[in-house]
């Protein structure tokens, strides 16, 4: 498929490195943001041509460096009509991550072109 339909994950690397959430928590934070993004815009055409081809899903998880990082992509996916859900953790009302709805790579990549994929180093 020369332009595959993404799902994108901004996830806070500061979570993590700054404030000692574990590994475990941040991936459920991302898959929170995911699920519900899926289920926000479960009818539109991208979503639906996504989950209609499970064993081939492209999902992306990139890192933010801090919650203003985070409302700011948020903003600026909102002013250009991008949809997403921006998951906020409760009852701590910490905004954590914010997944965008499946887009055709191509029509999405300007938006996230910036943010490196997530890297998370354990310590054992």
């Amino acid at each position: 498929m020369s332009n595959p339909i993404v799902q994108y994950v901004l996830l806070r690397s500061d979570l993590l490195k700054d404030l000692g959430w574990s590994i475990g928590a941040l991936v459920a934070q991302a898959c929170h943001a995911s699920t519900a993004a899926l289920h926000l815009y479960k009818d539109d055409e991208h979503t639906i041509q996504y989950l209609n081809d499970l064993d081939n899903m492209h999902k992306v998880v990139l890192e933010v460096p801090n919650e203003d990082s985070l409302k700011k992509a948020a903003e600026k996916l909102k002013e250009n009509s991008i949809d997403y859900k921006l998951w906020t953790e409760q009852p701590e009302n910490i905004p954590t991550c914010l997944a965008i709805k499946p887009y055709p790579k191509e029509a999405i990549k300007k938006f996230v072109g910036k943010y490196k994929l997530y890297k998370a180093t354990m310590v054992l």
